[in-house]
């Protein structure tokens, strides 16, 4: 059996769905199904008894929602320094722990609204600057927006 570590997980090992190889630098493992491993992996985490650990929580927010510190907290109501506190010191407030366990469940079983709420969170992170223009016309206003440099903004 493998011990699968990615992301600072504990306890996770892997019987099966992976290769391991060696290299010219050493020995190094091919997992079969990424995607899916990150999925049963997030689904166990959401499903088991007990409070999430620091670790947990980082790996549900990096490899499920694939969303930062700052889009979590967001989402959560909190400062990023409360999550990056949160998955540091592993205690995760009891509200923080069943609300991202919903989340990601709703998420990873195709929920459109909440599906529609992360993608949207996640777009925001890539978006770079943009100025948003208003243009009054005969059916109202309407806004378009385009990227800008971030001193156009000051």
């Amino acid at each position: 059996m493998y011990e699968y570590t990615d992301g600072g997980l504990r306890g996770v090992w892997l019987a099966s769905g992976y290769t391991v190889k060696q290299t010219p630098y050493g020995e190094a493992v091919a997992i079969e199904d990424q995607a899916g491993l990150t999925k049963a992996i997030c689904m166990a985490l959401t499903s088991k008894p007990g409070k999430l650990t620091g670790g947990e929580l980082r790996y549900l927010r990096s490899a499920g929602f694939l969303v930062a510190q700052h889009s979590l907290a967001h989402m959560l109501g909190v400062d990023a320094q409360s999550i990056a506190r949160w998955e540091k010191s592993g205690r995760v407030p009891l509200t923080a722990d069943k609300f991202v366990r919903v989340l990601y469940q709703a998420h990873a079983n195709g929920h459109e609204t909440v599906n529609a709420v992360v993608e949207r969170v996640k777009a925001v992170d890539h978006v770079m600057h943009q100025k948003i223009i208003a243009q009054a016309s005969s059916k109202g206003w309407e806004t378009v927006t385009e990227p800008c440099d971030t001193e156009a903004l000051a």
